[in-house]
């Protein structure tokens, strides 16, 4: 049995575009499920900017252990399993490569990482709707998706066609994130939400889909990842580590919902 299908669930963390916060929120989402006592690990799905090494505190040089002279051994960060082509390469290393290589080297990581027996496997997906979502779709079973968008309508445009990708290889859709949703004066309290509002409203009026987090413009939140030790592992009380909990419960919700509408009907007997 290959490692991956000893993994319960998988989730895509995903986004039409880049620069909405994704990678950031499939960090503390992971985090926050293993804080919910589960075994959790994560793959970086973006092979042309990987950034897990760095939000996960990993030093540059580090690389996984090779089993079997094939399998390689999943680094442990935070208490959770990850892998990344940002293990494999130097974090200079421009990533030159066409399609083929990139699905290549995807399924690879995917299939040839020695998983443990995991109850979720966070997907960070790299931006857009193109080869490496088709692939994961294609090559296993997907238990849901979650899109992280911000309030912007431009951010919203592109989240729209995640959507509809996910939605066309049928991996259930668990619920659109709305990032950067307010801010917070750290001064005064004042609230203001500088991206815009309601844009999460409109794309689950739209699609159908709930909003599952609204999570919070704010400097620990950057701070802490850029510092490899993301807000959910250091700072228990923060406003930011509470959104994401609930964020955490909410996917387990939904991923309960959806196996249940996956059920089927049932057939009772009676003496009528």
């Amino acid at each position: 049995m290959r490692s991956i299908e000893k993994i319960n669930h998988i989730i895509c963390v995903a986004s039409g575009k880049g620069g909405v916060g994704k990678s950031t929120t499939a960090v503390n989402l992971a985090l926050a499920l293993s804080k919910l006592g589960r075994s959790v690990g994560i793959l970086d799905a973006d092979i042309y900017g990987p950034s897990l090494p760095m939000m996960m505190g990993v030093p540059e040089g580090t690389r996984p252990e090779i089993k079997d002279n094939k399998y390689m051994l999943p680094l442990k960060a935070h208490g959770i399993e990850c892998n990344s082509m940002g293990f494999l390469v130097d974090q200079k290393t421009a990533m030159v490569w066409r399609a083929p290589m990139i699905i290549s080297a995807f399924n690879q990581m995917l299939n040839d990482t020695a998983w443990s027996e995991l109850d979720y496997l966070i997907v960070d997906m790299p931006p857009g709707t193109g080869d490496i979502q088709l692939s994961l779709a294609q090559s296993v079973k997907v238990s849901g998706a979650v899109i992280v968008t911000t309030p912007q309508d431009v951010a919203l445009l592109d989240a729209r066609k995640g959507i509809e990708m996910f939605k066309k290889v049928d991996v259930p859709i668990l619920g659109v994130v709305e990032n950067m949703s307010m801010h917070t004066c750290s001064n005064c309290g004042h609230e203001e939400a500088i991206f815009g509002s309601g844009g999460g409203d409109r794309l689950s009026a739209e699609y159908g889909v709930e909003v599952i987090g609204r999570l919070p413009l704010d400097l620990t939140i950057r701070e802490t990842t850029d510092a490899g030790n993301p807000v959910v592992a250091s700072n228990s009380d923060h406003i930011a580590t509470k959104a994401y909990m609930e964020l955490a419960g909410r996917v387990e919700q939904q991923l309960l919902a959806v196996s249940s509408s996956n059920d089927g009907p049932t057939i009772s007997m009676s003496d009528d």
